[in-house]
């Protein structure tokens, strides 16, 4: 893959609020809505998308093959194009389908974008409560509405014993020794919580929520809330430690020596 190329960051950084801005009009006339459901699994399970999910990644992906014609795209819904391109643009138009047919705002857009292998920026957007967060070069911001942006931090120094930890839903951790993982690190935290997909990564970032743990997880999941959560001053990889940009095990924390600390005990 040639890295020949050099990327204003500004204007990507504008683009990815107008993909936002853009996604967040077509996602807000379904929601609340009974929009149609589609399960994607085919017997049992169930994975289901809406047509806000398809209208919204459409919406995306032209706008970014339109403006940035050299860029791929990675989409959750219709797949990736131009797999060798430099930069690529990471979308996930609704992340947390469930809780958007449920018309709970528990949900995002994700916007994210890669330089190679490495995390440019990303862009959380919630419509419908106004909330957005984003990842600058240096920084992670926070906006309501219309409001001023503020810088965003996680919060430092919490012990494991006063820790929160939050994850979407125990059901996900299908495997007996994810499982088993997963509840020898929630009893040693203060509290747990379920529920929240996004929207719990950036909560890490704005210091309110200490660790996120998950599996399964999708590049189209986790791409966009890497630099946000670094860039707060958080950690986030696999559970093993490597990047966290292919998804599958994955484990954030505000506090990199706690990051340390819930690695080695889902490890163990």
């Amino acid at each position: 893959m040639s890295r020949s190329h050099r990327l204003n960051t500004r204007a990507a950084l504008t683009f990815a609020h107008q993909l936002a801005d853009r996604s967040g009009d077509v996602t807000l006339r379904y929601f609340r809505k009974s929009p149609a459901v589609t399960n994607k699994l085919k017997g049992n399970g169930f994975d289901p998308v809406t047509a806000a999910d398809q209208a919204a990644e459409r919406t995306m992906t032209n706008l970014v093959v339109r403006t940035w014609p050299e860029h791929g795209v990675v989409g959750e819904e219709y797949g990736s194009t131009a797999h060798d391109a430099q930069f690529r643009w990471v979308l996930d138009p609704i992340d947390g389908t469930r809780a958007f047919i449920l018309g709970q705002p528990l949900w995002g857009t994700l916007i994210g974008l890669l330089d190679g292998d490495a995390p440019v920026l990303g862009v959380m957007n919630q419509p419908f409560t106004g909330e957005r967060y984003w990842a600058s070069d240096t920084h992670a911001h926070f906006r309501l509405g219309d409001g001023r942006a503020k810088r965003i931090s996680t919060r430092q120094g919490a012990s494991l014993s006063s820790a929160s930890l939050a994850t979407t839903h125990p059901d996900l951790f299908t495997k007996a020794r994810d499982a088993a993982a997963f509840q020898r690190l929630s009893k040693k935290v203060q509290m747990t919580r379920y529920g929240g997909d996004c929207y719990n990564y950036c909560l890490l970032a704005a210091g309110l929520i200490d660790l996120v743990v998950e599996v399964d997880l999708k590049p189209h999941d986790i791409v966009a809330l890497i630099p946000i959560i670094e860039r707060a001053g958080g950690r986030i990889s696999t559970w093993d430690g490597k990047p966290a940009i292919h998804g599958g095990r994955i484990v954030a924390a505000g506090d990199p020596k706690l990051h340390q600390q819930a690695m080695k005990i889902l490890m163990q």
